[in-house]
């Protein structure tokens, strides 16, 4: 009778340590992307989020280059209009200075030769027609070139480089987001990725499965300026950190070390 309930005892303790060990390991089932797509719907996978241009707004930085006839009236205006007003980061982490031209308060910008430009609400090729439109009352066919000096996001949580980046494509996804940032630590929950956005005094939240296909219907597929991203931990991070739960399992181990010999010994 002794022997049968030691050996009960001895096998309830190897079950249960074999329970821990796979619980965790089992974070890892979520580390693909896509899960839901298979080998046969790869090449019938359609994307029907849809991509709105960003729209100027007050802080902005805008990059123009204003091109005429004459390369000595083109530099004045680029060099006198341009300036450097902050610092940033391009492409990955690191600053810089940004040169551009800073949407005031009112949505105004101010070229030189050309005078002050309201550009609140438009999008860049908005912008750019605009300003070729005023241009053209001083020069004969302007060519104007107008883009985003300081479209930025934030990506934080676990990825390998989280920092606030400075892009010069306004037409960024969450995928083009996380790359730049490394990709997701073996840490980063996929399946809930946090997205804020700001706007009109208002915060959005959105919650992201990168698990799933799904993501490229969601609205916010595309990025928008000064959004940001943050990657949860998962469980295997927490356990990871927990110095007293990695104790446990080394004291656990170590007993059940010990009761394996004895029992080899005793039967």
């Amino acid at each position: 009778m002794i022997r049968i309930s030691t050996t009960n005892k001895l096998s309830k303790l190897l079950c249960l340590f074999a329970i821990i060990l796979l619980s965790s390991c089992g974070t890892t089932k979520n580390v693909p992307y896509f899960q839901n797509v298979s080998i046969a719907d790869s090449s019938s996978l359609s994307a029907t989020a849809v991509f709105h241009e960003p729209t100027i707004q007050p802080d902005d930085i805008l990059s123009i280059s204003v091109f005429t006839i004459d390369p000595t009236t083109s530099m004045v205006i680029n060099q006198l209009g341009t300036q450097a007003l902050s610092s940033g980061q391009v492409g990955a982490p690191g600053s810089s200075a940004i040169n551009g031209f800073l949407v005031d308060k009112n949505g105004e910008i101010e070229i030189s030769v050309i005078g002050r430009v309201k550009l609140l609400g438009l999008t860049t090729f908005e912008a750019r027609d605009l300003i070729r439109d005023i241009a053209s009352k001083s020069y004969n066919n302007p060519n104007v070139q107008v883009r985003y000096a300081n479209f930025k996001l934030t990506i934080l949580g676990e990825v390998a480089r989280p920092a606030t980046y400075t892009v010069p494509n306004e037409k960024l996804t969450v995928l083009d987001a996380l790359g730049l940032a490394g990709d997701l630590t073996i840490y980063g929950k996929r399946e809930n990725v946090l997205l804020i956005r700001g706007g009109n005094g208002v915060k959005q939240f959105a919650r992201l499965n990168l698990n799933s296909a799904d993501l490229f219907n969601s609205p916010f597929f595309y990025l928008k300026q000064n959004d940001v991203l943050y990657v949860e931990p998962n469980k295997g991070k927490a356990a990871s950190l927990n110095t007293a739960r990695t104790q446990s399992f080394a004291l656990i181990g170590t007993a059940l070390t010990v009761l394996i010999t004895l029992a080899t010994r005793i039967f």
